[in-house]
Protein backbone atom coordinates (compact mmCIF):
# COMPACT_ATOMS: atom_id res chain seq x y z
CA UNK A 1 0.00 0.00 0.00
CA UNK A 2 1.45 3.35 -0.95
CA UNK A 3 1.41 6.25 1.48
CA UNK A 4 2.11 9.86 0.65
CA UNK A 5 2.21 13.07 2.65
CA UNK A 6 2.47 16.66 1.46
CA UNK A 7 3.47 19.78 3.34
CA UNK A 8 5.31 23.09 3.17
CA UNK A 9 8.31 21.48 4.92
CA UNK A 10 9.71 17.95 5.10
CA UNK A 11 8.52 17.74 8.72
CA UNK A 12 4.92 18.53 7.77
CA UNK A 13 5.08 16.04 4.89
CA UNK A 14 6.33 13.39 7.36
CA UNK A 15 3.35 14.15 9.63
CA UNK A 16 0.96 13.70 6.72
CA UNK A 17 2.65 10.46 5.59
CA UNK A 18 2.20 9.11 9.13
CA UNK A 19 -1.48 10.07 9.01
CA UNK A 20 -1.81 8.29 5.67
CA UNK A 21 -0.28 5.17 7.21
CA UNK A 22 -2.61 5.16 10.20
CA UNK A 23 -5.64 5.93 8.00
CA UNK A 24 -4.98 2.58 6.30
CA UNK A 25 -5.54 0.93 9.68
CA UNK A 26 -8.54 2.77 11.12
CA UNK A 27 -10.84 5.78 10.80
CA UNK A 28 -8.77 8.65 12.21
CA UNK A 29 -11.86 10.43 13.50
CA UNK A 30 -12.35 7.59 16.00
CA UNK A 31 -8.88 7.90 17.54
CA UNK A 32 -8.73 9.68 20.88
CA UNK A 33 -5.53 11.61 21.51
CA UNK A 34 -5.06 10.35 25.08
CA UNK A 35 -1.42 9.26 25.10
CA UNK A 36 1.78 10.73 23.69
CA UNK A 37 4.80 8.79 22.46
CA UNK A 38 8.10 10.55 21.74
CA UNK A 39 10.41 9.36 19.00
CA UNK A 40 13.90 10.64 18.20
CA UNK A 41 15.81 9.49 15.13
CA UNK A 42 18.84 10.42 13.09
CA UNK A 43 19.70 9.61 9.48
CA UNK A 44 22.05 11.05 6.84
CA UNK A 45 19.27 11.59 4.26
CA UNK A 46 15.61 12.61 4.41
CA UNK A 47 14.39 9.49 2.60
CA UNK A 48 16.13 7.23 5.12
CA UNK A 49 14.69 9.34 7.92
CA UNK A 50 11.19 8.77 6.51
CA UNK A 51 11.68 4.99 6.49
CA UNK A 52 12.98 5.12 10.07
CA UNK A 53 10.05 7.36 11.15
CA UNK A 54 7.37 5.09 9.71
CA UNK A 55 9.06 1.96 11.06
CA UNK A 56 9.41 3.53 14.52
CA UNK A 57 5.68 4.28 14.49
CA UNK A 58 4.90 0.71 13.41
CA UNK A 59 7.03 -0.59 16.27
CA UNK A 60 5.35 1.68 18.82
CA UNK A 61 1.88 0.68 17.61
CA UNK A 62 2.71 -3.01 17.93
CA UNK A 63 4.66 -2.75 21.18
CA UNK A 64 2.14 -0.55 22.99
CA UNK A 65 -0.98 -1.86 21.18
CA UNK A 66 -1.85 1.67 20.10
CA UNK A 67 -3.30 3.51 17.17
CA UNK A 68 -2.28 7.11 16.46
CA UNK A 69 -4.40 9.96 15.17
CA UNK A 70 -2.07 12.98 15.21
CA UNK A 71 1.63 13.69 14.85
CA UNK A 72 4.10 16.50 15.44
CA UNK A 73 7.50 16.37 13.75
CA UNK A 74 10.55 18.62 13.83
CA UNK A 75 13.53 17.91 11.57
CA UNK A 76 16.87 19.67 11.85
CA UNK A 77 20.32 18.62 10.61
CA UNK A 78 19.30 15.02 9.96
CA UNK A 79 17.62 14.66 13.35
CA UNK A 80 13.93 14.01 13.77
CA UNK A 81 12.07 14.70 17.00
CA UNK A 82 8.54 13.44 16.73
CA UNK A 83 5.49 12.94 18.86
CA UNK A 84 2.62 10.60 18.12
CA UNK A 85 -0.74 11.00 19.85
CA UNK A 86 -3.29 8.23 20.18
CA UNK A 87 -4.79 5.57 22.37
CA UNK A 88 -4.87 1.85 23.05
CA UNK A 89 -6.45 0.18 20.04
CA UNK A 90 -9.91 -1.32 20.42
CA UNK A 91 -10.91 -4.00 17.93
CA UNK A 92 -14.57 -3.16 18.53
CA UNK A 93 -14.37 0.64 18.24
CA UNK A 94 -11.51 1.05 15.73
CA UNK A 95 -12.18 -2.08 13.64
CA UNK A 96 -8.59 -2.18 12.30
CA UNK A 97 -8.60 -3.06 8.61
CA UNK A 98 -4.99 -4.24 8.34
CA UNK A 99 -1.81 -4.59 10.36
CA UNK A 100 1.09 -2.56 9.00
CA UNK A 101 4.29 -4.63 9.00
CA UNK A 102 6.71 -1.87 8.02
CA UNK A 103 7.91 0.70 5.51
CA UNK A 104 9.79 -0.39 2.39
CA UNK A 105 12.18 1.30 -0.02
CA UNK A 106 9.67 0.86 -2.85
CA UNK A 107 8.68 4.28 -4.31
CA UNK A 108 10.64 5.93 -1.48
CA UNK A 109 10.99 9.67 -2.03
CA UNK A 110 11.24 12.88 -0.03
CA UNK A 111 11.32 15.71 -2.54
CA UNK A 112 10.34 19.33 -2.95
CA UNK A 113 8.00 19.20 -5.96
CA UNK A 114 7.84 22.99 -6.09
CA UNK A 115 8.76 25.74 -3.64
CA UNK A 116 7.17 25.02 -0.25
CA UNK A 117 5.50 21.79 -1.40
CA UNK A 118 7.30 18.72 -0.08
CA UNK A 119 6.25 15.14 -0.80
CA UNK A 120 7.17 12.21 1.47
CA UNK A 121 6.18 8.77 0.23
CA UNK A 122 6.88 5.06 0.36
CA UNK A 123 5.13 1.71 0.19
CA UNK A 124 4.20 -0.06 3.41
CA UNK A 125 3.78 -3.80 3.84
CA UNK A 126 0.42 -4.79 5.29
Amino acid sequence: MGIRGFGPTPAKAFEQAALAMTAVIADLSLVRLEKEIEIELEAPKLDLLLIDWINALVFEMADKRMVFGAFNVDIENGRLKGRAFGETISRERHAPAVEVKGATFTELAVVEDRPALWRAQCVIDV
